[in-house]
């Protein structure tokens, strides 16, 4: 077995080490609002659930030459965004919104994707996504260098579902339903394969 030290090499050697062994990542598609007005939209597979009690997800926003993206500096600046599942049926839509754009500029627009209206905070998601959460920013942190921070670690607290319809069933979100896709190396994704279950231990 390999044995090497992180500090040996370089951000895109430690890069590839991690999204080839941390499979598969979930994928949100987070939309938000700039001081301008414009909604912008990005998917990120640095993405999990922090906690239930409150609901709580994380999102790492990864720094481009230590330049803040604009989904960080808008969630900061605003204290509210949107997240989305990533599914089969949306996936193209929402790669194309992977395109670098100014600040002024939608990725929405972009993908031709509709806005929908938020419940309870200003920020519009998208109808295309079968669960979407109305988020407000718990905490904020960057992480990195003390001269060039490497990535913003957003902590948001959910303060609305969204779920379609047909994917809900007794409390519960249909996986099968949903068939969120996740994210791999390089241009690989992966959709819900064979499933199976383990009880726990009492």
């Amino acid at each position: 077995m390999l044995s090497i030290d992180p500090t040996t090499l370089s951000e895109r050697e430690n890069y590839k080490f991690l999204i080839g062994s941390i499979i598969p990542r979930p994928i949100a598609f987070v939309t938000t609002l700039s001081e301008d007005g414009v909604i912008n939209g990005a998917p990120f597979s640095y993405f999990n659930i922090v906690s239930s009690n409150p609901p709580m997800i994380s999102l790492s926003i990864q720094r481009s030459g230590g330049r803040q993206k604009d989904t960080a500096r808008n969630i900061i600046n605003k204290k509210e965004f949107v997240v989305h599942i990533v599914d089969e049926d949306n996936v193209g839509k929402i790669n194309e919104t992977a395109a670098s754009l100014p600040p002024n500029q939608s990725e929405i627009e972009l993908a031709e994707l509709t806005p929908v209206e938020s419940v309870k905070i200003s920020v519009s998601g998208v109808k295309e996504a079968k669960v979407r959460m109305e988020c407000v920013l718990e905490h904020s942190l960057e992480l990195g260098g003390a001269d060039s921070p490497g990535c913003d670690l957003i902590i948001g607290r959910v303060v609305q579902f969204h779920i379609e319809d047909d994917i809900y069933e007794n409390g519960r979100i249909n996986p099968r339903g949903l068939a969120a896709v996740s994210r791999l190396a390089g241009a690989s994704y992966a959709k819900i394969g064979e499933t199976f279950e383990i009880e726990r231990p009492k």
